[in-house]
């Protein structure tokens, strides 16, 4: 439609008058073509209206598991606008299927299926798969898009399955992974060497420089360019004629051998007839060879004959051409050449020839003989012999031994020995092993208890050692026995009868699980000491038995309790009974319970009457009986009392006794109670009973009348525990062991003690409590000292090293101690460690080469070389050999496999020899230099003599070519010791002294010192006078210096002593009693840390438990009252208004009454008796009344709805009418007032609390039971006992101290091998481990694990090549020759910058000949000496530097690759057609760099010399730099900047140009320049001239001007178009000067010193107190 639209409204607009008729006929064809399209559109029939739309698929339905299931979908009929219609509409035979089959997952069918992952595609570029165009230029890298195929596939077979089988446990790995593609890398080659010198000296000539590959082009970057660049050169003209003919040098042929002697003899028999046919020759003339074989027939011997079958020496020959050559490469004959002399073109060699060996033996036995298939298996060997060694090269022997693992065959296999740890018993527990340095207990350590530490030795034993040895025997018992039919009715393994025997100690390393402790905590029990509490009252006078009274003495007894058992019994308690012999003992008696009301005789209303008595019969400790038993002791009667009259004088009852001032009665003391009454009311003048006089008004009577002689049974300690003699006999029957451990007897001694004089006769003291002196006791069993048998005889290592005689190795064994001796067992032997020499081996274990003689010199055979010049005589260069074989170090054959196997490779069998023809001189061998008397003094010479007829020769007397003595200056030996690296560790010495008995770390005294003076080491290098590295000996060092160093010894906190518990915080209820320790000294060097520290200031340790204070152990006693004081002013009657008083006191109270008194603050206050009252004497005939009694309790609860009440009596009846006031009063019971609510109270747990004698482990803490009045009052715990509240709470619970255990390690280690054989960096270590981490407060384990020490610095020896010679052509000028190297011994000092200096051989001779690890030594190879004029191959160069793939700095996965190459060399100009191509290679490597490359040079320049490109390692290079445009050209930005104000910058980004600010897209490319927006300020001068704007701008970007910008403008401007200041300039002047004079006044008024007060002189002279505060610091 739109189309259409477009159309019409083209006509329409094309419509004019001229042409109506033309826009008429196109509108009716347009109309026309639309109702052609309608009505097409109206015939189209329904299906292309209506489709069919379907949902997903449900879930798989199905009762099993598998293909079997169903699963079904939605299908419904839509129309082509999205609403559902019928399905009627759409036709029936497209509509989808709504069911299918399906397979049913269940979970085991994940054991079944699984993911296949394909491996990832190559990476494709996105913009391929986007449309997107693709970057011009690459610049890092392109992003890609790799894809791989994964679906769900059958574990078993891999066969396909459906993708939902895997989705259903696990969702289907991604098939897409974003990567990177990296930018094309072209070749990068190195700068070009310095220009050769000119090819000839002169004419035209060539000069060449080379480069070299570094990387070579990967991802279809450019090839490598030229690595040679030529340029001609033209020294000068050439002066006569030039060469231009060389003699080549041919390569020598493969080594053959010549024809054999009986095929020359055919060959020459053959010739013969001819020549005699031809009638020439002369018969038996031989050729030289010939006629020497013949001469020498009788004298080839076992020389020449091989001495082992190893060696199959075969001696060829090998030939070469010699060819003359013309400059431009071309082949002349040698006639052209004839100013050379012609070299040898044949030689002798060896036949090439490869190792052989045999077959391989049988297999050998499995190592492993034992069934067990838990252990590892065992492993079997066999071997094969070498039958001929290589020769020439050949290939070399295949490995002689090989192994494999096996387990052993056959049913009587014995068990394997398994090994177990075994352990000694504990030692005894020890606490001293805990204490700190500041104990005092250190210096007296009995007594002391609680956690304390038991170490015992952990050692390796054969678990089933009896078991195999019983097996053994057994079988070889079987073996020796004949067949019988008879079988043992047992079982063998039934009848096996171990012995109870320790196990012999093994090697350590046989036992790998893990040792058992070998340390553990333990716990003394602490003493407990015997409380008591105090003493009851004295008893009456009683019989010592009721039942025996006859004839027996009386005795009042008074008794206490033990209320702490003490650990050892009560025989540490003290006596719990005293006795006093008293008189008229009685088991029974009458007494008072209380009296009657006292009734007035003759029924009269006052006057004198009786009180009857309430009696009550009690036993001698106060309990109640049957009256029957008093019934013959005379009751106690009535007492007399008196009920005043009206008018009489009334008295107060009498008080009750006091309590006896004395407990016994002696001479000058004895006891006495008082008791008192007072007066209440005073008679009338006349007619009544006067009052008594005051002395009446108290009465005093005898108590405790008995004598001061108390007696009581002392008891000793118990002896220890003896035999019985009575069941001796008994026992005699028994074995030994039973007797020890029978019952016996202790025996202790007791003693009638009196008090204050000591012991008396048993008499004086009751029979009945006397202790007992004699009780059975369990003999202690004796345990006899059990040791281990010796363990083997540790391994010798005997050394056959010179001067090992001297110190001869020993071996040792040992035996361990598992049980200790006691109460008169069997002692330990002395002996547990034995020593002694090793045996000197007969013969020392080894194996060496041994070299026979040469054999004759080999020439070339003369059937080959009798065409040479001079092969008439048999002389010149040939070969010989010699036969090697293996021996011991005695001389003994041994197997050649043994030489095999030593470092040394084998001596050489071949060497090139010179046999001497008749003009030649022939010399003996150098003799050996002469000595010399003295080092660097003198000279020493050799020499050798003319042999044979050379003698008689001139040209071999001149001693200019033939010299016969050699003289050097006697070598100089200079050494220089020098120390080489840092001080070692500070090592404690390790030698104990002897007779210092071992102990463990941390029990007690230590045994290996930790601290004090050690020794450090520096090692010391001995150099000779050429700075070589020599062996230390020569300096005559031992290796190092040796200083003394400290180790500073830990120390530790130190606090003071506890100090004394302070008293209870409350005297009634529960309180806290606290005790303090003070920090004396801070640990230091690793001593034990300070327990916590009170958090204020630091230095102090509190300790805070819970006490209680009886609430009635202090009380207040009130005396009598005072006479009244009546201060009514008619006194005739002696009442009225008065006043009494009392003095009040606090006392001790004990069991017998209050005793001392105390300071008031010690009672209750709220408790103290008035000590004043005021009240109104009764006059005559007035009522008098009792004192008022306590008030009676109020009954719980305290609600207010109960009363209390106190009454009184009537002491004398009123007369005259009057009436007694009240004697009864009530009082409402209020809570808090005089009701009251109970509850217990428990305080919190005390700390835990050891014994004095104890450090740590078990003690106890405790929590105290408060009685609690609901006020938060505490009072008397009885009360709340009274009221039978519940006591659901534990007072007492043991619990644990942490022990300090100090960090106990284990010994130092034996010092490591040395880290470097031979060097100056070589270092021994040794290690400890923790054996027990630090516990609770002990020392912290030192930081210091291991330890290092320098080793002795030796020289390091070995094998190293130098460099190879030039190419060598012997005689000629080029051609195929040899290049040589030699194999030098070098030392040097290790160091990786240390290249060595060259060393005698015999130093490097017991190292294996290799260089680098490589054991073929190469000491020559063929090389090609170029003639003049040839284009030839330049040596491979240096591999280079490892390079990996990077982008932006990161490795991509690619292998990192590095490069060599092989440049073209020139040396005529016309022959460079004919130069072959150049090459390069490429390996993979590891440990690659990222490098950058980047254009170099200025741009300002304008000199394209001046730009280059650089790695960022600093070397220049060809090749690598990114495909920008270089420095000075025009730049290239990707994308182009096409964006409106908008420019390329030097560094390839798009800016915008000044004004416009940078727009960028969320990937950081540039999207628009935006205007920044300009703030116009009107002035009045000019409305427009003035704008100034805020804009931003790259910081980077230099202020100079750029290209595509101008440079930065400032449009603040302060001068106007007219160059005057504008007005706002003045404005803001005038500002700043008015802010600057209020800033300088702010500052004057801040800084200005206020005035001083006036004081009085005397206030300012007041000293101020001078503050100290202690931080805890020891240094202070």
């Amino acid at each position: 439609m739109s189309a259409m639209g477009l159309k019409g409204n083209s006509a329409r607009t094309a419509c004019t008058w001229p042409c109506a008729g033309l826009c008429l006929w196109r509108i009716l064809l347009l109309l026309t073509g639309a109702w052609t399209v309608h009505s097409q559109t109206s015939e189209e029939p329904k299906s292309s209206l209506y489709f069919w739309e379907t949902g997903p698929w449900g879930r798989c339905m199905g009762s099993e598991c598998g293909p079997g299931g169903s699963q079904s979908r939605a299908v419904w009929c839509a129309h082509v606008e999205g609403w559902t219609t019928l399905h009627t509409n759409c036709l029936q035979t497209d509509r989808p299927p709504n069911q299918q089959n399906c397979f049913r997952v269940c979970d085991w069918h994940k054991d079944l299926y699984d993911w296949k992952l394909g491996s990832w595609n190559q990476c494709v570029p996105v913009s391929l798969r986007t449309g997107a165009a693709r970057p011009a230029v690459c610049l890092e890298g392109e992003e890609g898009i790799q894809t791989r195929e994964v679906g769900c596939v059958l574990k078993a077979g891999a066969a396909p399955a459906h993708d939902a089988i895997c989705e259903y446990f696990e969702p289907k790995p991604r098939l897409e992974q974003a990567c990177i593609i990296p930018c094309s890398r072209d070749c990068v080659v190195s700068e070009f060497t310095p220009w050769t010198s000119c090819s000839k000296t002169c004419g035209t000539g060539l000069q060449n420089r080379v480069r070299r590959v570094l990387v070579p082009p990967m991802f279809g970057g450019s090839a490598c360019p030229n690595l040679t660049d030529f340029q001609t050169c033209k020294p000068g003209p050439c002066e006569g004629r030039d060469s231009v003919f060389s003699l080549r040098m041919g390569r020598w042929s493969n080594c053959s051998l010549p024809v054999t002697r009986t095929t020359r003899q055919a060959r020459r028999r053959k010739g013969d007839r001819k020549e005699r046919k031809g009638g020439g020759g002369a018969g038996g003339v031989k050729d030289p060879e010939t006629r020497e074989l013949i001469k020498s027939k009788r004298n080839r011997n076992r020389m020449n004959r091989q001495e082992s079958d190893l060696w199959d020496i075969q001696v060829g020959y090998q030939a070469r051409q010699v060819t003359c050559v013309h400059r431009n490469g071309s082949t002349v004959g040698l006639s052209s050449c004839p100013h050379w002399s012609l070299p040898p073109t044949f030689q002798s060699c060896l036949m090439q020839k490869d190792c052989t060996v045999s077959e391989w033996t049988d297999w050998g036995p499995c190592s492993k003989a034992c069934a067990d298939p838990a252990l590892p298996k065992g492993s079997r060997s066999r071997s094969r012999q070498v039958q001929q060694f290589p020769v020439a090269g050949g290939a070399e022997c295949p490995t002689l031994e090989e192994t494999e693992p096996c387990e052993p065959q056959g049913d009587n296999l014995p068990p394997c020995p398994t090994y177990s740890w075994r352990t000694t018993e504990w030692s005894d527990c020890r606490v001293d092993a805990l204490l700190s340095q500041q104990d005092r207990r250190r210096s007296n350590q009995t007594g002391l208890c609680g956690g304390g530490l038991q170490i015992r030795e952990a050692f390796c034993v054969q678990a089933n050692a009896e078991l195999i040895s019983y097996l053994s025997t057994l079988n070889n018992k079987e073996e020796g026995q004949t067949q019988s039919s008879q079988m043992p009715s047992t079982s063998p393994l039934l009848s096996i009868s171990y012995e109870i025997t320790a196990s012999q100690p093994l090697d350590s390393g046989l036992c790998t699980t893990p040792v058992p402790d070998t340390t553990q905590l333990c716990h003394i029990p602490c003493p407990i000491e015997c409380d008591v509490s105090p003493w009851g009252a004295w008893g009456p006078c009683t019989f010592e038995n009721c039942n025996d009274q006859l004839g027996k003495k009386g005795f009042k007894m008074r008794k206490r309790v033990i209320t702490n058992y003490p650990t050892g019994g009560m025989g540490s308690c003290p006596h719990l009974m005293e006795a006093i012999p008293c008189e008229e003992p009685g088991c029974y008696s009458w007494t008072l319970v209380k009296l009657e009301e006292c009734i007035p005789d003759d029924n009269m209303d006052c006057g004198p009457g009786s009180q009857l008595p309430q009696i009550q019969c009690i036993n001698s400790d106060g309990a109640p009986v049957d009256k029957g038993l008093c019934s013959e002791l005379t009751a106690p009667g009535p007492a007399v009392c008196e009920v005043p009259c009206p008018r009489d004088c009334a008295l107060t009852p009498w008080t009750p006794w006091s309590s006896c001032s004395q407990t016994c009665s002696s001479k000058t003391t004895e006891g006495r109670q008082m008791r008192t009454r007072s007066i209440l009311a005073y008679n009338a003048g006349e007619g009544g009973a006067t009052c008594p006089n005051s002395t009446y008004l108290q009465e005093a009577r005898s108590c405790n009348e008995h004598p001061c002689m108390v007696y009581h049974w002392q008891t000793g300690p118990w002896s220890q525990c003896t035999e019985d003699p009575s069941v001796a006999s008994t026992n005699a029957s028994l074995s030994t062991s039973k007797a020890s451990c029978s019952m016996g007897l202790q025996t202790r001694k007791v003693i009638c003690v009196k008090v204050n004089v000591g012991q008396v006769p048993p008499k004086k003291c009751p029979e009945g409590p006397r202790p007992e002196a004699v009780r059975p006791c369990l003999l202690p069993c004796k345990r006899d000292c059990l040791v281990t048998p010796f363990s083997e005889w540790s391994a010798c290592t005997p050394s056959c090293e010179p001067g090992a005689a001297a110190q001869k190795p020993k071996q040792s064994r040992r035996r361990m101690v598992i049980q200790m001796p006691s109460n008169g067992g069997q002692e330990c032997p002395e002996l547990l460690h034995e020593e002694k020499e090793c045996d000197a081996p007969a013969v020392c274990p080894g194996y060496r080469w041994k070299t026979h003689k040469w054999r004759r010199c080999q020439l070339v055979p003369w059937s080959v070389r009798q065409e040479s010049p001079g092969a008439q005589e048999a002389c010149g260069s040939g070969l010989q050999t010699r036969a090697v074989s293996c021996r011991q170090l005695d001389g003994s054959v041994a197997d050649v496999g043994q030489c095999l196997k030593l470092p040394s490779t084998m001596p050489l069998i071949m060497q090139p020899c010179q046999l001497p023809c008749q003009d030649d001189c022939q010399l003996t061998q150098w003799s050996k230099f002469s000595p010399c008397d003295f080092d660097c003094v003198g000279v020493r010479t050799r020499r050798r003599a003319l042999v044979g007829k050379s003698k008689k020769r001139d040209k071999c007397k001149n001693s200019q070519q033939f010299p016969l003595s050699e003289t050097q200056y006697c070598p100089c030996d200079k050494y220089n010791a020098q120390p080489v690296g840092n001080w070692s560790d500070c090592v404690l010495p390790e030698v104990r002294p002897e007779g210092t008995p071992v102990a463990k770390v941390g029990m007690g005294t230590v045994d290996v010192r930790e601290c004090g003076q050690g020794y450090r080491y520096q090692a010391m290098a001995c150099y000779d006078q050429n700075n070589r590295l020599v062996e230390t000996s020569r300096c005559n060092s031992h290796g190092y210096i040796e200083e003394a160093c400290i180790i500073p010894c830990p120390s530790d906190c130190k606090l003071s002593e506890w100090s004394n518990w302070s008293r209870c915080s409350k005297s009634c209820g529960s309180g806290v009693k606290v005790r303090s320790k003070w920090l004396r000294e801070k640990p230091y060097n690793g001593g034990r840390p300070c327990p916590k520290l009170d958090h204020i200031n630091q230095v102090c340790v509190y300790e805070v438990v819970p006490c209680v204070s009886d609430c009635s152990q202090y009380i207040w006693v009130a005396d009598p009252w005072s006479v009244w004081k009546v201060s009514n002013v008619d006194l005739k009657e002696n009442c009225g208004e008065g006043v009494q008083t009392r003095k009040v006191r606090c006392m001790l109270n004990t069991v017998d009454g209050p005793a001392d008194p105390v300071e008031d603050y010690l009672c209750d206050p709220e408790e103290m008796p008035l000590g004043t009252r005021e009240g109104r004497l009764p006059c005559p005939e007035d009522c008098v009344l009792s004192d008022w009694t306590a008030w009676t309790p109020c009954n719980m609860p305290c609600d207010g709805r109960m009363d209390r009440i106190r009454t009184a009596y009537a002491i004398r009846q009123p007369g005259g009418g009057k009436e007694c006031p009240d004697s009864l009063e009530t009082e409402v019971c209020l809570l808090n007032k005089n009701c009251y609510h109970y509850t217990y109270n428990v305080t919190d747990w005390s700390t835990c609390q050891l014994s004095p004698s104890a450090v740590c482990g078990v003690g106890l803490k405790t929590r105290m039971l408060d009685c609690v009045r609901s006020d938060g009052k505490s009072v008397d715990l009885k009360i709340c006992e009274e009221l039978g509240l519940e006591r659901r709470w534990q007072m007492n619970m043991s619990c644990t101290v942490e022990c300090p255990i100090n960090c106990q390690l284990s010994d130092w280690s034996a010092w490591s091998e040395c880290s470097h054989n031979c060097g100056l960096e070589g270092r021994m270590w040794r290690k400890r481990t923790v054996m027990r981490a630090s516990q609770g407060d002990g020392r912290p384990c030192p930081a210091q694990m291991e330890q290092w020490k320098p080793c002795p610095v030796r020289p390091c020896y070995r094998w190293q090549y130098s460099a190879w010679s030039e190419c060598r052509v012997e005689e000629v000028v080029c051609g195929e020759g040899l290049r040589f190297r030699n194999l030098s011994c070098v030392v040097s000092d290790g160091s990786p910058q240390g290249e060595g200096s060259v060393a005698e051989e015999e130093l490097c001779v017991e190292l294996e000949v290799a260089v680098e690890g490589d054991k073929r030594i190469v000491l020559e190879e063929p090389c090609t000496l170029p003639c003049p004029g040839d284009c030839y191959l330049m040596e491979w160069s240096d591999w280079s530097p490892c390079q990996s793939v990077c982008v932006k700095g990161q490795q991509l996965d690619f292998p990192a690759l590095q490069a060599r190459s092989r440049a073209v060399i020139a040396q005529e100009p016309q022959n460079l057609m004919q130069c072959p191509d150049q090459e390069w290679e490429s390996r993979r490597c590891t440990d690659g760099e990222c490098f950058e490359y980047k254009w170099m040079g200025s741009a300002e320049s304008g000199y394209s010399d001046m730009i280059w490109c650089q790695r960022s390692d600093g070397v220049n290079v060809t090749g690598g730099c990114p495909p920008l445009p270089q420095p000075g050209s025009e730049q290239l930005c990707n994308p182009p900047c096409d964006k409106p104000k908008s420019f390329c910058s030097e560094t390839g980004l798009c800016m915008c140009e000044e004004g416009f600010t940078e727009m960028l897209t969320s990937e950081g490319l540039l999207d628009q320049c935006a205007l920044i927006p300009v703030l116009e300020i009107p002035t009045a001068g000019d409305q427009n001239a003035d704008i100034k704007t805020s804009r931003t701008s790259n910081p980077t970007l230099p202020t100079t001007v750029q290209p595509g910008r101008s440079g930065r403008t400032w449009y603040l401007q302060p001068f106007g178009p007219d160059g005057k200041l504008k007005t706002w300039v003045y404005g803001v002047a005038a500002g700043v000067l008015v802010l600057l004079i209020f800033i300088v006044s702010m500052i004057y008024l801040a800084c200005k010193k206020p005035k001083k007060p006036q004081r009085r002189q005397s206030n300012n002279n007041r000293l101020k107190p001078l503050t100290l505060a202690y931080d805890g610091d020891a240094d202070m």
